[in-house]
């Protein structure tokens, strides 16, 4: 096709199986001018809807701005831009991506506001909530987000107070975004670069081909370690060299608190008094009160008292596990030896090696990733009864992703998963779900009124990214435990996803309270030591041996390593992020003494003055989670008791997983969660299951 013809793939038609995105097709410029005219076509829509001289109904104004698509998506261009153009901006971005958000993202913040703060719209909407024909429970939903979503964006503030609004939201938006690309560049800048052999004792194999194969795609000779996590974790775990660990370790922890243009200190603090002020300017007391109005936990007193429950029932075990490593590093170097955050892993390792004769490299061979891939599809199989097949004419964004076609147990097309595996330069760190398409039902005929009869379910497409330990020349990519435990973290998101059967796509999927959305993921965590999965995927890469029962056994017997420390540790990341949002006065304080005091009650081990964990703490700064890092450890408490109820019947249940699927899985945001839990439970959760899990003892009181 000549370039006079060429037409932007994004104002087309996709002719792509399911509709896929046409990766191949589009380039950079592209993204700009679909993003301004999905803005034309935006506001054409909102004029079209304010000036309709029909009464305000839920069909003719809700409906239309929760923008039921209708057949031809004429008015979906913006978001099908949208979405493509921030995935990549965290999956595979460049310099010329990270330029264009700059460009994109107050114009983009820009028009979200002119909708929110439009005032006819508010109107409109406003006069369809006090007056409704009998909805659905998922109308009613649907309903109450929409106008709650207005009032929570500004819709009931004066013209002055507007104006204030739209400055604070746009200039959160783009300090989110320069947070996101600071640490993104911090961690790409920096690596070991070892030429003396002697420097890799300690290190198993593959961690070695790996930094091999690091140093050989950089054109240097040696081995190159980076602070991509299959890197950095191996070589904090067995490297005998405490100079380097150091090395590594403060690298990794002083990210982004560097005198340089990446520096993310006074960032974090804007940020922080940016959705203080928001949040007060829209009648709250602090930036927690207005998160926590719609989520599980419901208030500010109720996050404390989980986490302080927590650090009640966690500590003292907590503190005698650190003890147990201090005593063998002093017993392995001496009775003076002060053990120094980069010596943890390394004796913590040693000890869990000694107690259980448990490495997680013995048990790398039988976790090959095309065979964890097999196993984690046969477990959606047995459980649900859906298939996987991959399907090479999917368009990709690169060639480490591989996209499948999802079949129901019926065989019916159920979805698209694409699944992105692998470290590399533009990828941002950690693991996520995403979507690249969501689930609706729309009209087949849009003269027709919408019904069982006049109704097509748009099935999604959605995505895991994550940065599991690559192939190297020798090998192929050979995970650990935990990365198999991250696999299933992610696959639960996906889940949520492609199971989504709801009506309106604002309310599909994982579109559910941020303390509800981790359930489905952490749930399927609970299979990763299970004799029953392990047994179906878990075989030697080289013999096709099975993973022997002894090591299944040591797995089991492990499980609790530590688990106290961990919980501490999370609850700690939630203690932080609490202390920043619960500010009702301006934030003042030095960002590195402040985080330091924040968590000091979570902590067990000694806390460097010059290291901070804030300043790449994506989730709370540019994630969607402040004020909502909780989350984890309330899922956490959801999650162990949802999976009491297989335990009870068999993990395996066909019954009991389709209950989840029914109740949890398909339902997405359409009604309250505690009222979906308790559908499938048959009762409220307790933290009971979770404590037995973690073998944690409390005192019985009364």
């Amino acid at each position: 096709m000549s370039e006079e013809k060429r037409v932007n793939p994004f104002f087309e038609k996709y002719n792509t199986p399911h509709n896929t995105v046409p990766f191949d097709r589009i380039r950079l410029e592209d993204f700009e001018e679909a993003m301004m005219e999905g803005i034309r076509r935006d506001n054409e829509q909102i004029d079209r809807l304010v000036n309709n001289p029909d009464k305000p109904t839920f069909d003719n104004t809700i409906v239309t701005v929760d923008d039921e698509k209708d057949g031809e998506n004429y008015y979906d261009l913006l978001s099908r831009v949208s979405t493509v153009f921030f995935n990549l901006l965290s999956a595979e971005t460049n310099d010329d991506l990270d330029a264009l958000a700059q460009k994109m993202s107050p114009v983009l913040t820009k028009h979200a506001n002119d909708i929110r703060l439009n005032e006819k719209l508010f109107e409109r909407i406003k006069y369809v909530y006090r007056h409704h024909r009998k909805l659905t429970p998922e109308e009613k939903m649907l309903l109450d987000n929409c106008y709650d979503g207005f009032v929570r964006s500004g819709a009931l503030l004066d013209t002055e107070g507007k104006e204030k609004l739209r400055q604070l939201t746009e200039e959160a938006s783009m300090l989110s975004l320069q947070f996101s690309q600071n640490l993104l560049k911090e961690n790409k800048a920096f690596s070991l670069h070892i030429t003396d052999k002697a420097q890799l004792d300690g290190l198993p194999d593959t961690a070695i081909e790996a930094a091999a194969l690091a140093a050989k795609e950089r054109d240097m000779e040696g081995w190159v370690f980076t602070l991509d996590f299959p890197s950095y974790s191996p070589f904090m775990t067995y490297s005998t060299q405490r100079e380097l660990r150091r090395q590594m370790y403060m690298a990794k922890n002083t990210e982004c608190i560097h005198d340089n243009t990446e520096n993310n200190l006074e960032i974090c603090k804007r940020l922080v008094n940016l959705r203080r002020e928001l949040a007060q300017l829209l009648g709250h007391k602090t930036y927690a009160d207005y998160v926590l109005k719609h989520r599980m936990a419901g208030n500010v007193r109720n996050v404390y008292k989980l986490l302080n429950d927590l650090i009640a029932a966690y500590k003292p075990t907590a503190i005698k596990e650190v003890e147990a490593i201090e005593k063998l590093a002093r017993k392995q170097e001496g009775r003076n030896f002060k053990m120094q955050p980069w010596d943890f892993g390394f004796y913590s390792h040693k000890l869990k090696l000694a107690k259980y004769n448990l490495d997680a490299e013995m048990l790398r061979p039988y976790f090959e990733l095309s065979k964890v891939i097999d196993g984690v599809f046969g477990l959606a199989n047995r459980l649900y009864g859906i298939t996987f097949k991959e399907n090479k004419d999917i368009p990709v964004y690169h060639p480490d992703v591989k996209a499948y076609e999802v079949f129901d147990k019926d065989g019916s097309y159920l979805a698209v998963f694409y699944a992105d595996f692998h470290p590399r330069k533009g990828k941002q760190g950690g693991a996520w779900m995403t979507e690249y398409q969501g689930q609706w039902k729309e009209r087949v005929d849009v003269k027709k009124p919408f019904g069982p009869d006049n109704m097509k379910n748009v099935r999604p497409h959605v995505s895991v990214v994550m940065n599991l330990s690559k192939p190297t020349e020798e090998k192929p990519a050979l995970l650990t435990l935990g990365e198999v435990e991250t696999f299933l973290h992610e696959f639960g998101h996906s889940l949520h996803g492609m199971f989504a059967n709801t009506r309106f796509e604002s309310l599909s999927g994982t579109s559910v309270w941020w303390d509800f959305v981790e359930l489905p993921s952490q749930f399927m965590e609970n299979f990763a030591i299970e004799k029953e999965f392990l047994r179906t995927f878990a075989f030697h890469y080289k013999t096709g041996e099975p993973i022997p029962d002894e090591y299944i056994a040591r797995i089991i017997k492990s499980r609790n390593y530590n688990a106290a420390y961990s919980c501490l540790r999370q609850v700690s990341f939630g203690l932080l992020d609490m202390a920043y949002y619960t500010q009702k006065d301006e934030f003042k304080e030095d960002i590195i003494p402040f985080e330091k005091k924040a968590w000091a009650k979570a902590m067990v081990t000694e806390q460097l003055p010059d290291t901070c964990m804030t300043v790449q703490f994506s989730h709370i700064m540019a994630g969607g989670y402040a004020a909502g890092y909780y989350s984890y450890k309330w899922a956490e408490v959801l999650d162990a008791d949802a999976f009491a109820v297989f335990k009870k019947h068999g993990i395996f249940d066909q019954k009991t997983a389709q209950s989840f699927r029914d109740n949890i899985l398909s339902k997405g945001g359409t009604e309250n969660p505690m009222v979906l839990y308790k559908r499938f439970k048959g009762g409220e959760p307790t933290i009971d299951a979770l404590l037995k899990r973690n073998g944690i003892k409390t005192k019985k009181v009364g």
